[in-house]
């Protein structure tokens, strides 16, 4: 681990320039998730300004970029549609707050209990659903409209083949805006969703009833929000320390994320978590601290504020190719070879995690439900329980516990001796359901005038055996 100073100030030249790098990259898809939520687009720019200054103060990630991002974005969809703006800002708080609880819990030391199959359905989900929310802005539109989205889909990949000074979007806004000013071709611009901030943001409350029926309305957003953006924080921290060979502290980061979006609520700005992409491109382009964080939330504000009116006049199908790059780079494609070299089970799970978070539009609810289908796989796989009957009795082979019991009870449903034996040596009792059922075959047998032996527990089934008998 780094002192404070050399998380600040070890690494100064390489963080500045990779922040500004990072400030550019974040435009194009701030405003783009302004688009998907439906929101003014100060306010997802606000949000990610915000954040990232916020985060790289309190985060326990240096290097990790936070702003708004699609998967928080694609909560908040319904909620702003429904209720509008000021519930927006409402969940946003309540989330940092729940964060905050969360980080204070440890919740950081549950993600080792999420299994890749299902981290591989959460990223394959939301790939899909920033692909979908866009074919609304395609479809019925006119071939002008294709073109500039299908162009600029293009020159994003194109571009990194030639020049990777700047990020590759961000060319291509450019680009693809100057093309269609000069041309003077019809499009729907950013600056017919509102205009761009030309000043900070300010301390403001929420414009909402202060009573339980507002709860109801915001907590059960804040609460997906809470788990999306914790479990994308987490699993980008994880991401940079193994690109960079070092550790962080994951409960920190989840307290900072909840800092952070308690805060941008107050100054008009939606939830946001860590970026997975703009973290690699700060690693990428040197970034190790957590100035390279400051410098890119600044440098983001700096840019919007002097910019402003060159930004309005983006063209809505150019974001739209951005956020078909983006949907094509989260998807894991690799997840099509997993589902024909993992075991059935495993490739169910991120199926079903899939269908789940596509079906209910909500990513939090996919996650929870994968998580519960992989731990019922588990049980089931590890509770085959086997009796074999021998010269030298019954012995019992595999784990006993609450899912093994029914098994290991009916398989001394017909014996015939007047005495046995039952050997655990191949065993282990696991709680007090696996010494009940022990209790419940040794009274039916005695009842029958059956003696009965046990024989071959390890000292810890043996302690457990004693102290519930």
């Amino acid at each position: 681990m780094y002192t404070l100073k050399q998380q600040w100030f070890g690494n100064m030249r390489a963080d500045l320039l990779a922040g500004m790098v990072v400030g550019l990259a974040l435009i194009p898809e701030a405003l783009a998730f302004a688009f998907i939520v439906g929101v003014d687009p100060r306010v997802a720019l606000y949000a990610s300004f915000t954040i990232a200054v916020i985060i790289s103060f309190v985060g326990g990630r240096p290097g990790l970029i936070s702003a708004a991002t699609g998967a928080m974005a694609l909560v908040l969809v319904s909620l702003m549609a429904n209720h509008g703006l000021q519930y927006v800002l409402a969940a946003t708080i309540l989330t940092g707050i729940i964060q905050l609880i969360l980080g204070g819990l440890g919740v950081a030391n549950l993600m080792r209990f999420i299994p890749n199959s299902v981290m591989l359905g959460f990223v394959n989900a939301l790939g899909i659903m920033i692909f979908i929310t866009q074919l609304p802005y395609l479809l019925g539109s006119n071939s002008m409209t294709y073109l500039f989205a299908i162009v600029t889909l293009i020159l994003v990949y194109a571009i990194p083949r030639f020049f990777t000074a700047i990020p590759a979007p961000l060319v291509a806004i450019v680009v693809m805006t100057c093309i269609a000013l000069i041309s003077g071709v019809k499009l729907q611009t950013i600056g017919d969703l509102g205009t761009m901030p030309n000043s900070l943001p300010v301390f403001f409350l929420p414009d909402i009833p202060l009573n339980f029926e507002t709860l109801k309305i915001i907590f059960p957003y804040a609460l997906a929000l809470s788990i999306v953006g914790l479990l994308e924080s987490l699993l980008t921290s994880q991401v940079l320390d193994d690109m960079t060979d070092t550790s962080s502290n994951k409960n920190k980061e989840a307290r900072g994320q909840g800092i952070a979006n308690f805060i941008t609520g107050f100054f008009g700005g939606m939830a946001g978590c860590a970026l997975i992409g703009q973290s690699i491109i700060n690693i990428k382009s040197g970034g190790r601290g957590r100035l390279s964080t400051l410098t890119a939330g600044v440098f983001l504000l700096f840019l919007i504020i002097v910019l402003g009116d060159i930004v309005i006049k983006i063209p809505m199908p150019v974001l739209v190719g951005v956020m078909i790059m983006v949907s094509i780079t989260t998807f894991n494609w690799g997840s099509f070879k997993f589902l024909k070299q993992a075991p059935k089970s495993e490739s169910l799970v991120m199926l079903i995690t899939i269908a789940i978070i596509l079906y209910t539009h909500n990513l939090a609810i996919g996650v929870v439900s994968g998580v519960i289908l992989s731990a019922l796989f588990f049980v089931a796989k590890i509770s085959r329980v086997t009796v074999t009957h021998d010269l030298d009795g019954y012995k019992v082979k595999g784990p006993l516990f609450f899912a093994s019991t029914t098994k290991f009870i009916q398989s001394f449903d017909n014996v015939t001796e007047n005495e046995i034996v039952i050997n655990f040596e191949n065993s282990q009792l696991w709680d007090e359901s696996a010494v009940g059922a022990i209790y419940k075959v040794k009274q039916k047998l005695e009842q029958k005038g059956v003696k009965v032996q046990i024989q071959g527990l390890n000292s810890s089934s043996e302690q457990l055996y004693k102290r519930l008998t």
